[in-house]
């Protein structure tokens, strides 16, 4: 039996039940591909799968995702903009607002946002990843097609990661997962709906509010060599401003880490 009660999710949903068709399943490939294979067989926008377990759960750059029933939220959205995806530049950056607000109007205490797509948790002078988004899209003739995976902890993994890893309960959060999915859900709703008419600039400043390591040093890996700087936030496009030796540069893609002082602690921690 699937966690999540579609029906159940309807009642706290509100008003907002009718912008969302949800469906969960005991277990799919990924959440992901599930939800393409129905958008190329003309799913609304608005269509949620929500599954207990993913056989080939994906992140970022090809890694994969862990989720297992009750300790984890994972689900795919599908929401078309118009337009084309040239206009969609920053959208990972706008979900992780709405996960952040979301999370914060739950009770969520030291929630963050990395770029471009965690959400992290501040905890005892490190960082902690709490969620990820994975957003892939597709354009035809109506727009731009936009399938927005998120893998959410409730409870921190058990397994052996390669980075700190945490669950809501350590954020203060002590809500079901209806009530998890439903904030996000909403909070979703009305920022893609923001994005569309305005762009990732009109949502600019609540990321920047949420920045986790805004004024720190931190590296860039990308595909050539790592690039150091300090770290300023982002552009109005969802660019990273690196403030660098050579000045200021502005980051399209890559992998951002703290980088660390000779005493183990992040550089510009406290």
């Amino acid at each position: 039996m699937a966690l999540i009660d579609p029906v159940m999710l309807k009642t706290r949903l509100g008003a907002l039940a009718g912008r969302f068709d949800v469906d969960a399943l005991d277990e799919c490939d990924s959440t992901n591909s599930e939800l393409m294979r129905r958008a190329e067989r003309g799913a609304p926008s608005g269509t949620v799968i929500v599954a207990d377990r993913q056989r080939a759960g994906r992140g970022r750059r090809g890694r994969s995702w862990l989720s297992s029933p009750e300790t984890s939220l994972t689900f795919s959205l599908f929401w078309r903009f118009p337009g084309n995806a040239s206009r969609l530049s920053g959208l990972s950056l706008a979900v992780g607002v709405a996960l952040a607000r979301a999370l914060n109007g739950l009770g969520g205490a030291g929630i963050r946002l990395k770029w471009p797509n965690d959400v992290l948790l501040a905890r005892q002078g490190e960082f902690a990843k709490l969620a990820g988004i994975l957003i892939e899209l597709a354009s035809d003739r109506r727009g731009t097609q936009a399938i927005v995976g998120i893998g959410l902890n409730l409870a921190a993994p058990a397994e052996d990661l390669p980075q700190p890893a945490a669950g809501l309960a350590e954020a203060g959060v002590v809500a079901d997962r209806h009530q998890v999915l439903a904030a996000i859900l909403a909070e979703l709703a009305g920022v893609h709906e923001v994005f569309a008419a305005r762009g990732f600039a009109a949502l600019r400043e609540d990321w920047q509010r949420f920045h986790a390591w805004h004024g720190l040093s931190v590296q860039i890996l990308g595909e050539g060599a790592a690039v150091q700087g300090v770290c300023l936030g982002v552009d109005d496009d969802g660019s990273l401003l690196l403030d660098t030796a050579q000045g200021v540069e502005r980051i399209f893609s890559g992998d951002v880490s703290l980088r660390r002082s000779g005493n183990g602690a992040a550089e510009g921690e406290p």
